[in-house]
């Protein structure tokens, strides 16, 4: 086992993998951006390093820092939690060449898995079903037009090596199609630096279902069950639940069955995501695949019992996974609302400031997941979530229950601090989430201007 690990991220991911690393008895290194000097997870942390400035490309995404600051403090590892470099595989290499272990899947098959249109071809090829579309980039409008022709309106264009809910138009008619094809590829290229980009078929109104994956280096893999991630808005999921109220037990089995068999087919290693869409008749089709640790996962460890963060750790350790899928048990339901700050009532925009007045929920069975503390100033040069709020319940009713009087009880405000609490609030009221009846669709019906859900 590691001695001692670096975490390079901030957040309450960071926090998290600390906590993960106490419990094992293993050190940790907190890096940090000017701007995060005094956030929880550089006092938690047995030692810290500063790595720049408070925008990310020159802190946290700031490769020879990162690596300049495991070498100085004498880390064996590092864990980099999800977003910034989490599925870079240039950053695993670097890690590697430098005798550092990276805790994720190897490099190369980060690059099988991050390329959604090279990872499309690689599932169909291991059997896994998927909506008609394309499995290699498309380089031209022309073909563009060709593809969507031939698979039927309407379409959705990815970056194929998007992620996050990012670098996705969805196209209703063909008179659409070169504004989305070109605006897709240009923000692709902006964002991942790589403007390649493929078309499939786009199912409107269909669940998101996401199945968890552990993969060690002995041929030992498993899953974990599966997650609803239906509640989404511009392709960013909001609310997510384990197990889905839409997957029965022949289901499940079913599902998690493909998830395995795809993570096997890449020689996956690590905890990983299968993600899929369920349509109304009961069959999934493959999405993508998530070679990282998912802002979700608590709902998956409060229905399991088994700590994702230690199995990762684990698995980069060389050790053998610490179940077997004979010792996977679903208990209960578990709730998971992410807490951002935004203001719901002016579009979703940013709305950080100082938090001058903050408490937690708290109580049986409620978790929150967080980096933020009374007087915390939230920074607005990172993603605007502040905590996650998630609970567990014998059944889906008792956890909804749960969950409402959490965050009944949360408070964070300051001036000028919004936050989406009050939204979540409106939609676990609402009759047909209540139901467990709702699709990806569900807030676009609602709003709109909202766009297209899916990610």
């Amino acid at each position: 086992m590691f001695r001692k690990i670096l975490v390079a991220n901030r957040g309450e991911i960071a926090v998290r993998v600390i906590r993960a690393c106490k419990e094992l008895g293993i050190g940790t290194v907190a890096v940090y951006s000017s701007a995060d000097a005094e956030s929880a997870h550089v006092h938690l942390a047995d030692e810290a390093v500063h790595i720049g400035p408070a925008p990310s490309a020159g802190s946290y995404l700031n490769i020879p820092n990162i690596i300049g600051a495991a070498l100085r403090t004498g880390a064996e590892a590092v864990h980099p939690g999800y977003g910034f470099l989490s599925e870079d595989p240039y950053f695993a290499e670097i890690c590697a060449e430098d005798g550092l272990t990276f805790i994720g899947p190897p490099p190369e098959v980060m690059e099988k898995v991050g390329d959604k249109a090279v990872a499309r071809r690689l599932m169909s090829e291991a059997g896994l079903p998927l909506l008609p579309g394309t499995t290699e980039p498309v380089p031209t409008l022309d073909r563009a037009y060709e593809t969507a022709d031939e698979i039927g309106y309407p379409v959705i264009i990815k970056a194929a090596a998007g992620g996050g809910g990012r670098g996705i138009s969805v196209v209703h008619r063909r008179e659409e199609l070169p504004d989305a094809y070109r605006t897709t590829r240009a923000g692709a290229q902006a964002v991942f630096r790589n403007s390649d980009v493929y078309l499939e078929r786009y199912l409107p109104g269909a669940r998101h279902i996401e199945v968890q994956v552990v993969c060690d280096a002995h041929g030992g893999a498993v899953h974990l069950g599966e997650r609803d991630c239906s509640v989404q808005r511009r392709h960013q999921k909001l609310i997510e639940e384990a197990p889905s109220p839409s997957v029965d037990p022949e289901l499940r089995e079913r599902i998690g069955e493909a998830a395995v068999r795809g993570a096997r087919a890449v020689g996956y290693q690590g905890a990983g995501t299968m993600e899929f869409l369920l349509d109304d008749e009961g069959r999934f089709w493959f999405m993508e695949m998530n070679a990282r640790i998912q802002v979700e996962h608590p709902v998956t460890e409060m229905v399991t019992g088994v700590d994702l963060i230690q199995e990762q750790i684990r698995i980069a350790a060389g050790l053998p996974l610490s179940v077997g899928q004979s010792d996977v048990r679903l208990t209960g339901h578990a709730i998971e609302c992410r807490v951002n700050a935004e203001d719901a009532e002016r579009d979703f925009a940013p709305a950080p400031g100082r938090l001058e007045h903050l408490v937690w929920p708290g109580g049986p069975w409620t978790r929150v997941d967080t980096h933020c503390r009374p007087g915390d100033r939230v920074p607005p040069h990172y993603d605007s979530m502040i905590a996650k709020v998630i609970v567990w319940g014998r059944d889906r009713e008792t956890a909804l229950v749960r969950m409402e009087r959490a965050l009944g009880e949360l408070r964070a405000e300051g001036p000028g601090l919004r936050t989406t609490v009050p939204f979540h609030r409106k939609i676990l009221a609402h009759p047909e989430f209540r139901k467990g009846t709702h699709t990806t669709a569900f807030l676009r019906e609602r709003d709109p201007g909202d766009g297209d859900a899916r990610s």
